[in-house]
């Protein structure tokens, strides 16, 4: 059954997941922890071998470039904790969402969470968009669940130009120099 509402957020998911498209099949695994510039937040594996983000609790200023796995990493978790959210279930923490290693991994990831939020989108009624949601804001629900949706779709609107940029930078500039691999020469 058709809903005006949502098919319009629905829409607005498609065309900004199309843009994703065209990055995502571009992207090669060296791209993902490429840092472009001094000071960067990117994805580390820890004592375990589980990848974790860089993160602070308070942003620094100046605001560390990101990666693009440490952005792959930010939309799977703001997008894990909106499935959540969508689904009734208790929210990930951020430290319970981990980058799955490696680039491809982290496509296959991204477009995993792709379909169970197509599954959630094609199920709500103007009732669930009209309830109260404190995703992302963690206030009084002062918004719903249309709210909710909008904010994801802006959200992954502005990770995928960020990805894009990212690996259009990379791809502009001059490969970087070759370290030499033994002792130094006098």
């Amino acid at each position: 059954m058709s809903n005006p509402r949502r098919d319009l957020l629905r829409w607005q998911f498609d065309m900004t997941w199309s843009l994703f498209e065209y990055h995502l099949e571009r992207l090669a695994p060296e791209d993902f922890l490429w840092e472009p510039a001094d000071l960067t937040w990117t994805v580390r594996p820890d004592a375990a071998g589980d990848w974790r983000p860089d993160w602070a609790d308070t942003e620094p200023d100046p605001v560390p470039v990101p990666t693009i796995g440490w952005v792959s990493w930010h939309i799977g978790w703001w997008w894990s904790t909106a499935i959540d959210h969508a689904r009734g279930r208790t929210p990930r923490e951020r430290a319970d969402v981990t980058w799955p290693g490696d680039g491809p991994a982290a496509i296959a990831w991204l477009r995993d969470l792709r379909t169970q939020w197509l599954a959630v989108l094609d199920e709500l009624t103007d009732a669930d968009l009209d309830a109260a949601s404190t995703l992302p804001w963690q206030t009084p629900p002062d918004n719903t669940v249309g709210h909710m949706v909008a904010w994801l779709n802006a959200e992954l609107m502005k990770n995928v130009a960020e990805i894009g940029q990212l690996r259009l930078i990379r791809a502009a500039s001059p490969p970087a120099p070759v370290k030499p691999s033994g002792p130094e020469k006098p």
